[in-house]
């Protein structure tokens, strides 16, 4: 199955109410992910850009999709980032197709810098 990794910033009222009441924030998200066939491989709080990380796979893109929607219209989160990743061989068998690819894509060219 495919994996993702979700990044995510709470709003201000969500990290309140945390604050205020302890709670188990990994089964809640595991509840989440769950109802649209998908399995947490990690969950971490975090301190930076974003408040917390996860590593999920899902059955195809259309069950993470359905989850991310999910996620944001419950209304807790500021920012919910999604990224596809590959495995180490699907990476391997990307970079042999762009090796073996027959193309004439050409970069582009004939301008200046503006700096």
């Amino acid at each position: 199955m495919p994996h993702y990794l979700y990044q995510w910033r709470y709003k201000d009222p969500s990290i309140q109410a945390m604050v205020e009441t302890l709670q188990d924030r990994p089964e809640e998200f595991a509840k989440a992910v769950g109802a649209f066939g998908g399995r947490v491989h990690a969950f971490f709080f975090a301190f930076g850009d974003y408040d917390g990380v996860a590593i999920v796979e899902f059955p195809d893109n259309e069950s993470c999709a359905a989850c991310s929607l999910t996620l944001s219209g419950a209304g807790g989160n500021a920012l919910l980032k999604t990224t596809s990743l590959l495995t180490s061989r699907e990476g391997q068998e990307a970079m042999r197709r762009a090796r073996v690819a027959s193309h004439g894509y050409r970069p582009p060219q004939g301008y200046a810098s503006h700096g």
